[in-house]
């Protein structure tokens, strides 16, 4: 999805936005962000500067950001305590003193009526000689954005020098955001990318860049951008210290490499980099056989969107410093096709030391559809699956250059003539067929990677079709959507509901859960920890979901409406399909405006978001009760200090699986090992392919 900008105004105000290297200050914006948006009465935005001069802060900061200091809110002569954590006088400062930044002695300009014009961490208002050096804290006047506006002023901008172009991007209520920066220029068809470097041109940050090209005629051939949502800028100025800089999450998009975009409204990182102090980066890669179709002619040898990904990933090492980022704390993770990707990215030679964290959400594998993304081709065998028959479907079989005759069509026309999707193995991006899960041979992490993978309980749902009405044959069913046909009654059974028809897609569905999901990760989690490769992995399944707005459109996946629920009521059964972890993982109910279900919806979006900050800030998803105590996030912390609160991870002595779920979540073994066992895809799977 879109935004809606205006073209025209982003081309005019490519040079405007005030200038952070003449501000000559870090600027941090700190807002209590409880994932409500502008619903929360309480959610106070500063900006915080650096230590200058209290006309300097005012003047030259403040004022030059179209804001002024900010004045504490007042009630009685006292602080109004408002969200600052642990009944702190001062919002924010319980988070200061965490990170660092002040101590009980720190002060901080700000506006008051009574004469004061500086605040202790204590609430504490008083006069200071004002050509001291204190912090100061801002206003943050600017809008929330949400789905379908977000406010590009020039008011709102800021622009800032990266990869040697000024770049100029915009803040919101929550965080900067900096959109469809270039990451490496148009490559020629079916090349490699190379990363892109600018000459001091100037360079608009507003709005999106386009996608890549897909179906029904979308996207472009130029689509090499990236996204960055950031709640820090560190001063251009002065170097950074290393403590100062924030990990980084760099997302990379499903769509059965066929399809999505960095763009997509569910992704919106501002929230997970608001909530979790952190810098969110979405990238866009080539797409179907534009991206990954592999030729038997010595150089065209496919693998061009993962190519892309670790272009992406090098101008994030080489840059993401300018925008708050630390580079050797880099967290991979993505979700369906993106999980496949981060999957590819452990196994690719060409992507080893480039990130420390990776997760996986929802990687598909083992029977039917999901085989492809753990396992690759060898470019003959995606030839025989896609390729010849893209080739015929193009007139371009018996061309004197394949690649030429390809080339010479538009682009849409290639990707209409077959989903040559596939990872293959080309001897450089991947060497072997399937991630090496042992230590001793192929490419080893210069530094050991925590790794972090799960799925939703019913992942495979919506990739079976539904029994046409009064359809009961249970082996024509199985057999029509490609499942296997176990004996009736056995391991994949599910309590009958009544409805014969459904109780059909029912089985359908967890014979698809396991053989696509379920059993190929756990196989995955239990090779690797056996082998050595990783010394723990942290395992989940949800088993609470929100699905996202208009996939896959299937009633089972969204819970029954009641009388007292009539958004539906999660308590009861349904189906938890694919993606419907997306939408808590990025925190962004309210921005897309949709309704809190029931009491639960908001609090365990909460803790599923900072759950998955937590790994990427440490490599351990169980949040730091600390960090929950300095900001406030009170629903988050009494789940943690809760019976069950801690997340385990698994290890080769024991596997451990966290059931993410409301009013608890809850440590179990792992799932369905009979029945997984049953489809050929056990524990050993790995073990026994060695």
């Amino acid at each position: 999805m879109q935004l809606v900008t205006l073209a025209l105004a982003a081309l005019a105000s490519l040079a405007a936005g005030e200038s952070l290297k003449k501000l000559d200050t870090s600027l941090t914006i700190l807002v209590n962000n409880d994932l409500q948006g502008p619903s929360n009465p309480d959610a106070d935005a500063v900006i915080l500067t650096d230590a200058r001069p209290l006309q300097h802060v005012s003047q030259n900061v403040c004022a030059k950001l179209g804001e002024q200091l900010w004045k504490p809110r007042l009630r009685k002569g006292r602080f109004k305590r408002s969200g600052s954590g642990s009944g702190s006088a001062l919002p924010f400062s319980d988070y200061l003193k965490y990170t660092g930044t002040a101590d009980a002695k720190s002060r901080f300009w700000v506006s008051s009526d009574s004469g004061a014009n500086a605040v202790s961490t204590s609430g504490n208002l008083g006069k200071v000689g004002s050509n001291e050096r204190l912090r100061g804290f801002c206003t943050n006047s600017a809008p929330f954005s949400n789905t379908t506006s977000q406010d590009t002023s020039e008011k709102w901008q800021i622009s800032l020098e990266v990869n040697n172009q000024k770049i100029t991007g915009f803040r919101d209520r929550l965080s900067f955001r900096f959109l469809g920066i270039r990451f490496a220029p148009q490559p020629r068809r079916f090349t490699y990318s190379t990363l892109f470097k600018g000459s001091g041109e100037q360079a608009s940050a507003l709005s999106y860049g386009p996608q890549c090209v897909q179906g029904s005629d979308a996207g472009s051939e130029d689509c090499l951008f990236l996204n960055v949502w950031t709640p820090y800028l560190p001063n251009p100025n002065t170097p950074p210290p290393k403590k100062s800089l924030r990990p980084v999450a760099v997302w990379i998009h499903g769509g059965a490499f066929i399809g999505g975009t960095a763009n997509d409204q569910t992704f919106d990182g501002g929230n997970m980099a608001s909530r979790g102090d952190m810098v969110v980066v979405a990238i866009n890669y080539r797409l179907n056989a534009l991206g990954f179709l592999a030729l038997k002619d010595g150089k065209t040898n496919g693998n061009f969107g993962l190519a892309d990904q670790i272009t992406a990933l090098d101008w994030v090492r080489a840059n993401i410093r300018a925008l708050g980022g630390d580079p050797d704390r880099i967290t991979i993770f993505g979700q369906s096709a993106g999980a496949g990707s981060v999957r590819a990215l452990l196994a690719s030679p060409k992507a080893q030391g480039k990130f420390a964290n990776a997760i996986l959400l929802s990687n598909l594998g083992g029977i039917q559809y999901g085989t492809t993304y753990s396992r690759y081709y060898t470019i003959d065998e995606q030839l025989a699956v896609v390729g010849n028959q893209l080739l015929a479907n193009t007139n371009c079989t018996h061309a004197r250059s394949q690649v030429d005759c390809l080339r010479a069509l538009p682009a849409h026309k290639v990707v209409a003539a077959g989903d040559a999707r596939y990872l293959v193995v080309d001897g450089t991006y991947l060497t072997a067929p399937e991630l090496d899960l042992s230590r001793k041979s192929g490419p080893r992490e210069k530094k050991k990677v925590n790794v972090m993978l799960g799925i939703t309980r019913d992942d495979g749902a919506p990739f079976i079709a539904f029994p046409a009405a009064g359809v009961t044959n249970r082996s024509e069913y199985l057999t029509s959507v490609d499942l296997p046909v176990p004996p009736e009654g056995g391991l994949f059974a599910v309590e009958k509901t009544g409805n014969g028809t459904l109780d059909l897609f029912n089985e359908g569905s967890r014979i698809a859960t396991d053989g696509v999901f379920r059993c190929i990760d756990q196989a995955t989690t239990y090779a690797g920890l056996v082998s050595g490769r990783w010394e723990t992995v942290w395992y989940y399944e949800f088993d609470r979901t929100y699905q996202v707005k208009g996939w896959p459109q299937l009633d089972v996946c969204e819970p029954p409406i009641t009388k007292t629920h009539p958004f539906g009521d999660p308590s009861k059964e349904y189906l938890k399909c694919h993606s419907g972890e997306l939408l808590y993982v990025f925190g962004n109910l309210h921005r897309e405006g949709l309704p809190m279900r029931d009491a639960g919806d908001l609090p365990f979006e909460q803790y599923v978001l900072d759950s998955f900050v937590a790994f990427v800030h440490k490599g351990d998803p169980n949040p730091d009760k600390a960090y929950l105590r300095a900001r406030g996030y009170d629903a988050t912390l009494k789940m943690v200090e809760g019976r069950d609160g801690k997340w385990e991870p698994s290890t080769k002595r024991k596997l451990a699986l966290r059931v993410l779920d409301w009013p608890k979540s809850r440590m179990s073994g792992f799932r369905d090992e009979k029945q997984c066992e049953a489809l050929g895809l056990g524990l050993d799977y790995y073990l026994k392919r060695k």
